[in-house]
């Protein structure tokens, strides 16, 4: 089997339909040497079993990382598909952001010794989320705005990040004021520097995991680079149970320390003493 040259990895939780919407979207990509890492945070039987019908109607190969669910656990299992990935690149996105055709090859060209690129994503309300199906993501109209609209879209700034293309989005790239971080539904970088700073700080549940990880990237001396406006894609939309204020005020009190110590590694990643 050719090796991948890109490693993505979808987070997910008990989330099926969504999920099965989101690798269809990878189906519709048009870079095609890639891998899915699914990271399971200890999802059902439904979920193995859409990914085990899934295995026989996409054309990519799809590799299933699961653990016993024990709570939000999301760094966890992301350590442990960054192990699973065969690539030397990886993207992560989740289980619930759909993405455009061309989503990975924007990371594929946009990809640079160091640096990490930064995403971002365009949210659904829950009406569109419901009713886009298979064949809207194969054929890309669910990605048209003129369709979102007359599925009853808003008219938004925020619509340029579907619309724009060529120096515009270049532009809209350049001057976003939204900083170019590690965002856990649309960032991606080398498995070495990941592995480098030893993955994610499994201390850490739901709540900026995902920016602690680019920040220790950085004091291992990455820059990155902001595509928010070239590689889209669409979230899904959901509620959030797992949001607690605990997980947000001991995630802050763990990068504060990061910050102030400059600190590349985390002790509670990859590899454990």
């Amino acid at each position: 089997m050719q090796k991948p040259d890109i490693s993505v990895i979808i987070s997910t939780y008990n989330s099926e339909a969504w999920l099965e919407k989101v690798m269809w979207s990878y189906e519709a990509q048009t870079f095609k040497n890639f891998e899915m890492v699914i990271a399971d945070d200890g999802s059902k039987q439904p979920t193995f079993d859409l990914i085990e019908r899934m295995q026989s109607e996409v054309s990519y190969p799809i590799v299933h990382v699961w653990h016993e669910d024990n709570g939000f656990q999301k760094s966890q299992i992301l350590n442990k598909a960054i192990v699973a990935c065969n690539a030397d690149y990886i993207l992560m996105s989740d289980g619930d952001c759909m993405a455009r055709e061309d989503y990975v090859q924007v990371h594929m060209n946009e990809r640079e010794e160091g640096y990490f690129l930064s995403g971002g994503y365009f949210m659904l309300p829950m009406s569109i989320s419901k009713l886009i199906t298979k064949e809207d993501i194969l054929s890309q109209r669910c990605f048209n705005v003129k369709w979102l609209k007359s599925h009853g879209l808003k008219s938004s700034f925020k619509n340029n990040k579907l619309t724009a293309k060529g120096l515009t989005r270049q532009f809209l790239n350049t001057v976003t004021p939204t900083n170019a971080s590690w965002n856990g539904h649309n960032a991606s970088g080398w498995k070495k520097d990941i592995v480098a700073i030893n993955g994610f700080d499994e201390r850490m549940q739901y709540g900026g995991q995902d920016r602690e990880l680019g920040e220790r990237l950085f004091n291992y001396g990455l820059k990155s680079k902001q595509i928010r406006y070239s590689a889209v894609c669409l979230h899904l939309d959901h509620p959030r149970g797992y949001k607690t204020q605990d997980s947000i005020d001991k995630n802050l009190a763990i990068r504060a320390t990061t910050k102030k110590e400059h600190k590349k590694w985390t002790d509670f990643g990859i590899k454990k003493d």
